[in-house]
């Protein structure tokens, strides 16, 4: 930690240290072939071994099986599955949860699309709780929500009870940050730049059987059944960003699984949220109930706006970056991923109480 910096971006964001070595070794010389990974085919047998492994890592992460759920790397963002999901699963009418930006632009395109119902919304309180009752439709297609919300830094702490309706969960920024029924849901999406690696892929994790159900009248390379048939390959996949993606479900892998990145990541957490729960006067946390606080994305206020300013500036002469709130809710904003070390928190804290002992 002496020579990196404490990445506090919300994405592209932090990366685990033996990932981005792995990946600095690979982008020169990849599996000893004396060309990068960049430059050779994906059809390789060397390349084939990355995709297959970073598939059965997923699976194996998130306690599904292979017989009942496909791993899809593709690209266009997380952006891209707000019109995807609809294209290929909407007949009637679906539910959406608007819990932030995110959850508007999907419901925005969905819209676009067919009959959405917004089944339940925090927009009333400018998005700083989560809501826990919901209007959903009898048999709808199904129901979408945004299980962690960066600008907002609200996260659903338990996954909404839907029956027997397919769940969708765009996970971006929060994806395997946690234990969870992940056979719960029939398809997850998370653009990677956030929690699981470097920007230019999107993890989709989809039940076959729903796949099967989907519509054949769309355009191919936005049809679910093109990219499960040819297993991510009906096109040159992002080779470099999957590569990455691979590397770190290895990481999560040897840190010890799920139980150890959650625990891991509440001890982060609580340092910052300790320290708004003593001094309200000075941290304002902007999430209204401590229940709603994203474990990845801490949010807050200071007495000014000078004072924030002063905040972040102060903290970057200590190598501390990435504090500055959403352009659109302003403010201050840490976000500690799976890859932030506990360490570059705890500088954090330590530069809180600091700056709050000199500044009150």
């Amino acid at each position: 930690m002496a020579m990196r910096a404490h990445n506090f971006f919300a994405g592209p964001a932090v990366l685990p240290l033996p990932v981005i070595e792995a990946a600095r070794d690979a982008a020169y010389d990849f599996a000893g072939l004396g060309m990068s990974i960049m430059e050779i085919s994906h059809r390789s047998k060397e390349f084939d071994a990355v995709i297959q492994k970073a598939q059965s890592d997923a699976l194996a992460i998130m306690g599904l099986s292979a017989d009942e759920y496909a791993v899809l790397f593709v690209g266009g963002g997380a952006s891209t599955q707000f019109a995807m999901v609809p294209m290929n699963f909407m007949r009637g009418t679906a539910d959406y949860i608007n819990t932030g930006e995110w959850s508007k632009k999907a419901i925005k395109e969905a819209k676009m699309l067919g009959s959405c119902n917004v089944a339940a919304t925090s927009e009333d309180a400018n998005f700083n709780y989560i809501p826990k009752e919901f209007s959903f439709t009898p048999g709808a297609d199904y129901v979408h929500y945004t299980s962690n919300n960066t600008i907002y830094g609200t996260e659903f702490k338990s996954i909404p009870d839907v029956g027997d309706v397919p769940l969708v969960c765009d996970m971006s920024s929060d994806m395997l940050s946690r234990e969870m029924d992940y056979s719960r849901f029939s398809l997850i999406y998370a653009g990677a730049q956030k929690n699981l690696g470097p920007s230019g892929v999107t993890l989709i994790v989809v039940r076959k059987a729903w796949v099967e159900q989907a519509k054949d009248d769309i355009p191919t390379m936005l049809r679910y059944k093109t990219h499960v048939s040819k297993d991510s390959m009906f096109n040159t996949p992002p080779v470099y960003p999957i590569f990455v993606l691979g590397k770190t479900l290895e990481w999560i892998i040897a840190e010890g699984g799920l139980g150890v990145i959650q625990e891991r990541n509440e001890k982060k957490a609580a340092l910052i949220y300790d320290i708004f729960d003593a001094n309200p006067d000075f941290y304002k946390g902007a999430v209204t109930n401590a229940e709603d606080r994203s474990l990845m994305n801490v949010t807050f206020r200071l007495p000014s706006e000078e004072l924030e300013a002063k905040f972040i500036a102060e903290a970057k002469e200590q190598k501390m970056y990435g504090l500055k709130g959403h352009r659109s809710v302003g403010g201050c904003r840490a976000s500690i991923y799976n890859a932030c070390p506990v360490e570059s928190v705890e500088a954090l804290a330590r530069f809180m109480e600091q700056f709050m002992a000199a500044n009150k």
